[in-house]
């Protein structure tokens, strides 16, 4: 005769696996409009954006190395946009590395910027005939694309600039200022600038060093506000965000402290900061889907962001929650 104790036991053990097949099975609540990461179906990184006629733009990098693989695989870019900064509709992929022919890897960080009636698309990638990383442009009469190689050649090319790293020449950011001037800032470990002629294609001047950043690492992303610009970057490593205030873009800049923390579950930090209906934004990527997350699966998430009375801004606070719809 079975004792009362292996009774109990057996009927824990079918609890338990009646259990376990149910939750395997059961369907999970999907998460509410506008929480984070606000991307589920794909992997999403180092985000940018622009805002055109009452409707946001988010350009991001697609991860896609296969789970548990733990390195960089990113061949093209995505597109998404919203009215109300929770609601994203997705866009044909509007850029691959392949449609620089020059270029033959990485689909890494990049920006999108309006002038004129045209998009232009800054994008480092692998250069296919010079060791090292590049920026190329592209150029779309519609902000969803197709975008196509504007020049059939480098922006900038490896051995433009002079450090000894191959992947010095990555994370393209592009500002117009009120005079109508466009400065390209970009680097990884030295922030270079540049300004841009009115084409948006070539290079108007020679290629200069940002000085007053302390730590910089990687991912600079320039804005304005009230009079001031800003300058954040990705800063040690692994990344948090800081950034630097100006009152010209060509400087001097002053270093104002850390913005964003160290996400936690991402080696890798990229902001991208925009207004919308009387709103500031920090949009970023951290690793949080399960199971298969992490520093080469990223995810973008968006936060709000506040300035203070003098100008600085307030460190960004990571939510699950998100944002709401603006209105």
């Amino acid at each position: 005769m079975p004792t009362l104790h292996n009774r109990l036991c057996s009927l824990f053990l079918c609890f338990s696996a009646t259990s376990a097949a149910l939750a395997q099975t059961a369907p999970t609540s999907a998460p509410a409009p506008g929480s984070n990461p606000i991307i589920r179906n794909k992997y999403t990184a180092d985000p940018s954006a622009m805002v055109q006629k009452g409707t946001v733009y988010l350009y991001t990098g697609h991860d896609e190395a296969p789970a548990r693989q733990e390195r960089y695989v990113m061949n093209e870019w995505l597109c998404f946009s919203s009215t109300d900064m929770v609601n994203w509709t997705e866009h044909p992929i509007p850029l691959k590395v392949s449609d620089f022919a020059w270029a033959k890897d990485d689909a890494w960080a990049s920006q999108v910027v309006a002038r004129n009636g045209k998009f232009y698309w800054y994008a480092a990638v692998e250069h296919g005939s010079i060791h090292g990383k590049a920026i190329g442009v592209a150029v779309a009469d519609s902000p969803t694309g197709p975008f196509k190689d504007a020049r059939g050649s480098a922006l900038i090319a490896p051995d433009m600039t002079t450090d000894k790293i191959s992947w010095a020449d990555i994370d393209p950011t592009v500002f117009i200022d009120a005079k109508g001037q466009a400065y390209l800032f970009w680097g990884n470990t030295t922030c270079y600038y540049s300004k841009l002629k009115a084409n948006m294609t070539e290079l108007d001047g020679p290629i200069q060093t940002v000085a007053g950043l302390p730590r910089f690492t990687e991912a600079p992303w320039v804005h304005e506000h009230n009079g001031w610009y800003y300058l954040s970057y990705a800063s040690e490593f692994p990344e948090k965000i800081v950034y630097a205030m100006s009152r010209s873009l060509e400087g001097p800049w002053q270093y104002k402290g850390i913005l964003n923390e160290i996400a936690g579950n991402s080696n890798t930090n990229h902001q991208a900061i925009i207004d919308f209906k009387g709103q500031s934004y920090f949009i970023y990527h951290n690793g949080a889907i399960n199971t298969d997350g992490g520093s080469y699966r990223r995810s973008v998430c968006i936060d709000y962001l506040y300035y203070n009375k003098d100008g600085t801004m307030k460190r960004v606070v990571m939510t699950t929650e998100g944002v709401k719809a603006a209105k």
